[in-house]
């Protein structure tokens, strides 16, 4: 047996809570360590069962949570993967704003300033930090088709990201989160809300101060629980429209 993915508890050990819930936060730390990386095959529920000491019906329900999570990613025939922030993967589970035309496509991105700041009222409540925390703000513009519909505003606490201010920062934020900071961004918060173009943000957007916006406010939650980023998209729409598929 591999001694890295072994884990000490077993069936006995795993205490009071449901089992596969204590199931799921084993796999969930060997993923956030790094044990199985992002497109990686995980072992079959037998092999994870024999390491754990736990029955194959306790790992598949831990599974099925972990997937219903968008941890794991299971292919028919193939086995369960670690999901990875591959922009299709994005496409399908963050980026809601489709063109009217239906056709789903991922955003191109301009950065227009990336800072070290001190967190205000709004950030810390959004990430959970106490106001005047160090932050990272980004500040960076985003087309589809070629044209320019998208204002981004996002706050990280730097703690987490070390650094990341004096990076050249790619299209794929959420991919350079996990491979360069270990932050896993697994699924978000957020709040929609029409709102008027501010003079800078109409200048960004090549629109009159005062012109409708669709506004996003998101926070991300990583695979630990706590709050990595505070994003607000000031979006135009006349020729998109956001997208909700409801299950």
């Amino acid at each position: 047996m591999d001694p890295s993915r072994t884990d000490p508890q077993n069936a006995a050990a795993f205490g009071f809570r449901p089992l596969y819930r204590q199931v799921r936060d084993v796999l969930i730390k060997r993923i956030i360590d790094n044990v199985w990386k992002p497109g990686e095959l995980l072992p079959s529920e037998f092999e994870i069962a024999d390491d754990l000491g736990v029955s194959q019906g306790t790992i598949r329900k831990a599974l099925d949570e972990l997937e219903a999570e968008n941890f794991v990613v299971r292919r028919q025939g193939k086995g369960t993967y670690v999901a990875r922030h591959d922009e299709a993967r994005i496409l399908f589970q963050f980026f809601k704003l489709i063109p009217d035309s239906d056709k789903s496509e991922f955003p191109e991105s301009q950065i227009l300033s990336v800072s070290v700041d001190t967190a205000d009222a709004h950030a810390a409540t959004a990430l959970g930090l106490t106001t005047g925390t160090r932050v990272v703000r980004i500040e960076r513009l985003r087309s589809l088709a070629g044209r320019v519909c998208i204002a981004e505003h996002i706050v990280l606490p730097r703690a987490l990201f070390p650094g990341i201010e004096k990076r050249d920062l790619p299209n794929n934020l959420y991919e350079l989160y996990r491979s360069d900071f270990r932050v896993t961004v697994v699924h978000a918060s957020e709040k929609l809300k029409a709102v008027a173009a501010t003079k800078r943000d109409a200048k960004s957007l090549g629109l009159l101060p005062g012109a409708p916006l669709l506004s996003i406010n998101r926070t991300a939650i990583a695979a630990d629980g706590r709050p990595v980023e505070w994003r607000v998209s000031l979006c135009h729409t006349d020729t998109l429209h956001y997208l909700s598929n409801l299950r």
